[in-house]
């Protein structure tokens, strides 16, 4: 960068942002291309351990790794004395490394135990390595001991001691069995600390022989056993007095212990307190194992405090606590009770917490420039307080070189207006009694212009509101200072929304697309300055629009979680679908589209918590949607009948699995094994939260129930049915409903009921007891009994009277409660008699009025229906010969006198009569009565047409109505004319008489068109209007207009007429057309006739008038269909007429067609008649055999078992071996069919092309005669190309 360049604001003033200088914080570059350059004292980068035991079966190996530049040489210190590496040779020290091997084979590993310190030094100063302690594993042996048996009284207390060598670093303890099986360990029986095994308590079967204590050292993977200990375990109480005698008098096997029943006490640790110290960081284990019977139970607690929950275990049955990384605060007294149903015991133990040095800021390396000021600080803290003790390149600092600019001040060191060249390390070392703290920290003085590590042109990328960080990190001594420009035009304060931070990074706290663009840092100090330029590009957030809903779906359904996503358009989008926090199944039934996921056929399985993640390279989105399967509930379980009575009984059951759908119901259904079996029946229904249902009975069934469950989805299977339950018989609760007494003949009353269910029989022998008699008659009840009937037939009654009728239901233990009388009636007959004093009013021309007397109800017969009145029109009056019209018919329900008839025709004759009907029929017929209809108005004329349509007149022609409905008086005309725009003119009016049926108008306007209004009238006034259009004409064209419907007429709108064609040319047609409308969008459409194409469309003037237009290009011999078209703004077609077909003429040539000339066809036969005759000369000759080159080919193979076929064999003649001569292909056999062998695998069909190619025994290749053409013919191979008639004519010379 030019040292000139002046950066300026907009006001023009220079703003330059320095970082704070933090001369005790500049570190040492991590960037090898920046080390490279940099001198620096040395760095301890690795070394082993401070307490570093040895396996005595391999080498040793201490490491010690340092960095420096230049890179530091290695020298050792053992026991506080060099240690010359050189003149041991078993100690070999890496190359560029102080790492020391030493070869301890054939040499003990006790003679390289001792302290080693490694020092690093080059010329800008000496690291030292902490103190390394080199011991041996050691995994001494069980000394040996004789152990007499262990006799003890049950329930007292034992210790078992293991008491193992002391090894390094300790061994492992347990005990197992003869077989190694661990012995099983309790609350009564464990294992403490120490290794011991305590009972507190034993029991009989602890009688064994075979109790071992073993001992692994875990570095030289060595385990070790104590010889077994025997424990006897005896019942004082079940040996005699002599016994007991021998045993006291040697008392000193037995454990002096009380044996029954006891409060607890401590076996370890003994008395009531204890003392316990614990290193800071380490793990504090506390140990109270207690004896006593029962076995007591052992609990802690802290008295000066809580637990430290997060910290702590319990193990060992509750009789270790165990408290890891050890604090200040887990100092105080614990105390252990130990409790059982006797009393309890307590013991308070003492924890003291002491502390190793620990660091609390350890010194770091400086690098000054020249003139700068630095501190070294090494604050560390311990129980007791660490005493620290300062070093200058490996030596005391008090035995070091008095230095002014030096000033040591307890656990800090001052350097002050430092020179070059003063480099050097300084060692702080913090120790007490439980250990010691050494740390190496370098003093770099450099003078070294700017550098910016961070890469060039680095592109950042953040989402829009998210903080964004822009590296900038330097390395200069003096510290750089960073300053920060935006496109190269502002210096960037540091304020909002703008961070700089101590190490140079630029933070923007919230990001915004106005923020993206070029930033450039420039690293400055009094040796120079660097810049480097970066971009930030903001991005917009991904976010989810549409997330995945909630969803309940019914098992074997579909199931689909939508996921749309927004996201910036130059980042690339990954959607990824996880099914409760995890990977989907592997199952195709799982669909992952682009923003969907479809899971078919959903089973139970796939419920859960589905997640649509949508990742970026920058951010993320997620949403979350529940699934939830349901289904038809499992069926219930376990019915039970309860409370059981005679006509009642409860119900009892489990539900089944909901399948997460809330059962709403139960139902409970019946069979009845006495009189349905196989048959269910619902009985009752009960609320979803019940599971008993109060059942209410009949009597005389052997019922079975049995239980559906319901939920939204559906009903559960049944359940299993529940054991059968039996009533006892009774007589009936019910008797037969829907009674009826109804007549069939008119003699006869049927009584007819609906039977009862074998439930409703409630006992066996069931019948029916019918009673009847005829009403408001004083006579007794008649009676029948009958069984397995629903009807009783009464004959005899009279027609149609009433009777009372009830049934009773009766069974072999009583009667029925007593039945209610029901009345029905005997049956109908036919009525006897006609209504009379028939009168016709008529209302008007289309409505009569018809008047009866009723008929008396004992001729009825029966139930009477109604009136039905019948008439016809029998002619019109102004007609003399009848025309009797088809009947109609009218039926009035109830007892009527008087009716309307609807829908007559006016000026006409009718006739009519009534009959009364009953239930059984009609009766007879009233006599014939006429009336007649007055006269109204007439239909609409039968047609209207317009003829003769000339420049100002035309011709109009018409019929009479189809229905004059009177007398016709004339006819009306009016019409007037439209213009362009669909406006009416002034209407002109004509009166004709009845019998004129045509008539000419005069006097028009030319190319106009006229609306026609026509209408027949009556006296009675005039009829429907028919209308009618039509336009005067131009020119003496003669119009013939097509005759129009009257009913079909025509709206008014854009019409076409006249529409013609003619051909002009070989490749044009003229159309011609008058139009009149308002709309322009005027088309002619063509099409080539029978084709599938599109219509081809061109605009033409939509003028109204007479119009002609040419298409031009069109196909000469080709017939087309054209239509003209009116067409909408939408193109939507409003107006179209009828296609027209056009057919244009061939076009004509005046050249010959050679194919059609006589002596062309006869030169063309002759050609092919010859090379017929060449063709089958060629293969006569074939087929007689000639010579081919195979001689040659079989010559030069020298293959002495291909012998040459000979002449008489069928072999081929001689032939020219020349590129034109060519054998023909697919030569063929001679007549018998074969071609003989002289121990030869050749053949006739390996020279052909049909054939396949074979082997000879020694491998070479018969058929590459037929093969291909090589460049190299010695090869055996020639061409078999099929040959031309010349070619084969060749062949022949």
């Amino acid at each position: 960068m030019d040292r000139k360049r002046k950066w300026v604001l907009s006001s023009g003033a220079l703003l330059v942002i320095f970082l704070g200088r933090m001369t005790t914080a500049l570190e040492v570059p991590l960037d090898p291309k920046v080390l490279e350059g940099l001198p620096q004292p040395p760095t301890i980068t690795h070394q082993s351990p401070k307490d570093f035991i040895i396996d005595p079966r391999e080498n040793i190996l201490i490491y010690c790794e340092a960095k420096g530049k230049p890179h530091p040489s290695f020298s050792w210190t053992r026991n506080g004395t060099h240690f010359d590496v050189e003149k041991d040779s078993k100690v070999l020290m890496k190359p560029s490394s102080g790492t020391l091997v030493i070869d301890i084979s054939g040499e003990k590993a006790e003679a390289y135990e001792g302290i080693y310190q490694c020092t690093a030094r080059n010329e800008h100063g000496t690291a030292v390595s902490n103190n390394i302690f080199i011991r041996q594993s050691r995994s001494p042996l069980w000394s040996k001991e004789r152990k007499e048996a262990i006799m003890v009284q049950v329930g007292v207390s034992l210790v078992l001691q293991c008491r193992p060598p002391a090894g390094l670093p300790p061994p492992i303890i347990f005990w197992m069995d003869n077989n190694f099986q661990r012995l099983p360990q309790n609350t009564r029986v464990s294992q403490a600390l120490n290794g011991d095994l305590y009972f507190s308590n034993v029991l009989l079967d602890d009688t064994r022989n075979d109790y071992i204590c073993y001992a692994r050292f875990p570095h030289t993977q060595t385990i070790q056993q104590k010889q077994p200990i025997t424990v006897k375990v005896l019942d004082m109480d079940a040996i005699n007095e002599t016994v007991a005698a021998l045993y006291n008098y040697t008392n000193n096997l037995f454990v002096d212990s009380p044996s029954g029943e006891r409060r607890p006490s401590f076996m370890a640790p003994l008395g009531r307190s204890s003392t316990q110290m614990a290193l800071r960081g380490g793990v504090l284990e506390l140990e109270c194992i207690a004896e006593g019977l029962p076995t007591p139970e052992v609990s802690w607690y802290k008295e000066s405090g809580d637990l430290p929950s997060s910290r702590m275990s319990f193990h060992n049955f509750q009789k270790t606590l165990k408290i890891a990384d050890v604090m200040e605060a887990d100092a105080g007294d614990y105390r252990c009770t130990a409790k059982n149903s006797l009393g309890s015991a307590h013991h308070t133990i003492k924890v003291n917490v002491k502390a190793a040095p620990f660091w609390i800021s350890a010194p770091r390396n400086l690098i000054l420039a020249p003139k700068e000021t630095g501190i070294l600080t090494c604050r560390v803290s311990g129980d007791p307080k660490p005493q620290i003790a300062w070093s200058v390149n490996g030596v005391p600092i008090e035995d070091s070189p008095k230095d002014t600019s030096r000033k040591v001040e307890d656990d800090t060191v001052i350097l002050s207006d430092v020179q070059t060249g003063s480099s050097a390390v300084y060692q702080c070392n913090a120790s007490n009694e439980f250990g010691y703290l050494l740390a190496n920290a370098f003093v770099n003085v450099l003078a070294e212009a700017p550098r910016v590590l961070t890469p060039p042109n680095n592109v950042y990328q953040v989402i829009t509101n998210n903080p964004a960080f822009l590296d900038c990190a330097s390395f200069g001594s003096p510290i750089p200072t960073i300053t920060w420009f935006k496109d190269s035009q502002t210096s960037i304060l540091n304020r909002d929304p703008y961070v700089i931070h101590n190490n140079g990074t630029l933070e923007i706290n919230v990001a915004q697309s106005l923020n993206s663009g070029k930033y450039t840092c420039i690293a400055s100090n009094n040796l120079g300055t660097r810049e480097n330029h970066v971009y930030l590009e903001v991005k917009e957030p991904t976010r989810i629009l549409a997330q995945p809903e909630y969803m309940v779906v019914q098992r074997n359904r579909k199931a689909v979680f939508e996921c749309k996503v927004k996201h910036d358009p130059t980042l690339i989008p990954t959607m990824n679908w996880l099914k409760d926090n995890g990977e989907l199944p592997d199952d195709e039934r799982f669909l992952v589209d682009t923003d969907s996921l479809t899971i078919n056929e959903v089973t139970e399985e796939d419920e859960g918590t589905y997640t649509c993640v949508m990742n970026t390279t920058l951010d993320q989105d997620s949403a979350s949607a529940m699934l939830t399967v349901v289904e038809e509930p499992d069926p219930p379980t376990d019915l039970e009948l309860t409370d059981q009575r005679e006509r009642s009984v409860q119900l009892t059951w489990i539900p089944g699995d909901e399948h997460n759908s809330p059962t709403q119901k139960f139902l409970v259904q019946y069979e009845d094994l006495l009189h349905q079996a196989g048959v269910w029946h619902n009985l009752t229904e009960e609320e979803g939260t019940k599971t008993t249902a109060h059942l209410d009975l009949s009597p005389y069934a052997y019922y079975s129930f049995r239980v559906l469950a319901v939920n939204h989805v559906g009903y559960s299977q049944p359940s299993q049915p529940s054991r059968q339950y039996r009533t006892n018989p009774a007589a009936p609760d019910v008797n037969p409903t829907d009674v009826h007494g109804v007549g069939t003949e008119h003699n006869n009353l049927v009584i007819s009921w609906k039977e009862l269910t074998g439930l409703q029989s409630n006992g066996p022998g069931l019948q029916y007891k019918v009673n009847w008699r005829q009403k408001d008659v004083e006579e007794d009840w008649l009676s029948e009994t009958v069984a397995n009937a629903s009807k009783y037939v009464v004959s005899g009654t009279p027609t149609f009277v009433p009777y009372e009728v009830k049934v009773q239901a009766v069974n072999d233990y009583g009667n029925g409660p007593a039945p209610e009388a029901v009345v029905g009636y005997s049956g109908e007959d036919v009525p006897m008699s006609a209504p009379e004093s028939v009168q016709v009013l008529v209302q008007n021309g289309t409505l009569a009025e018809v008047h009866w007397e009723p008929v008396l109800t004992s001729m009825v017969r029966g139930r009477l229906q109604g009136y039905k009145v019948s008439y016809w029109r029998e002619r019109s009056l102004h007609q003399a010969e009848a025309q009797q019209e088809e009947q109609q018919v009218l039926l009035f329900s109830g007892n009527r006198t008087d009716g309307r008839l609807p829908g007559l025709k006016p000026y006409s004759l009718y006739t009519l009569n009534i009959r009364v009907v009953n239930g059984k029929g009609e009766g007879p017929p009233s006599p014939n009565h006429n009336f007649e209809t007055p006269e109204g108005v007439p239909g609409p004329p039968s047609f209207l047409r317009i003829k003769n349509t000339d420049m100002d007149s035309l011709t109009l022609e018409w019929g009479p109505p189809q229905d004059n409905n009177g007398r016709l008086t004339g006819y009306t005309l009016k019409y007037q004319p439209v213009n362009s725009s669909n406006e009416l003119g002034p209407v002109e009016e004509m009166m004709f008489p009845a019998n004129e049926t045509t008539v000419v108008l005069a006097d028009l306007k030319y190319s106009t068109r006229y609306k026609f209004y026509f209408n027949a009238k009556t006296i009675k006034g005039s009829g429907p209007t028919i209308t009618e259009e039509a336009v005067t004409i131009m020119d003496e064209a003669f119009i013939q207009q097509p005759i129009v419907d009257v009913f079909k007429v025509r709206p008014i709108g854009p019409a076409f007429t006249n529409v013609n064609s003619s051909v002009v040319g070989e490749e044009g047609a003229v159309i011609s057309w008058e139009y009149f409308g308002p709309d322009k969008n005027v088309y002619v459409e063509y099409i080539v006739e029978n084709s599938k194409e599109d219509w081809t469309k061109e605009c033409v003037n939509g003028s109204s008038g007479s119009q002609t237009y040419l298409i031009k290009g069109l196909k000469p011999g080709t017939s087309y269909r054209v239509r003209l078209v009116v067409k909408d703004h939408s193109e939507a077609t409003i107006h179209s007429t009828e296609e027209l077909v056009i057919t244009l003429p061939a076009m004509k040539s005046d050249q010959v067609d050679l194919a059609t000339q006589g002596w062309f066809i006869g030169l063309m036969c002759a050609i092919a008649l010859l090379i017929l005759v060449l063709l089958i000369i060629c293969f006569i000759k074939r087929n007689k055999g000639g010579k081919y080159p195979v001689k040659e080919k079989e010559d030069a193979h020298q293959d002495p078992e291909i012998q040459p076929m000979k002449d008489d064999d069928g072999t081929f003649g001689e032939y020219s071996d020349t590129e034109d001569h060519k054998p023909l292909k697919g030569s063929r056999t001679p007549s018998n069919g074969t071609v003989k062998r002289d121990d030869s695998d050749d053949s006739l069909v390996d020279y052909g092309e049909g054939g396949d190619g074979q082997f000879n025994e020694d491998g070479s290749f018969i058929g590459q005669y037929s093969g291909k053409k090589e460049k190299d013919t010695h090869e055996g191979n020639e061409s078999s190309e099929a040959p031309s008639p010349v070619n084969a004519m060749n062949s022949f010379v």
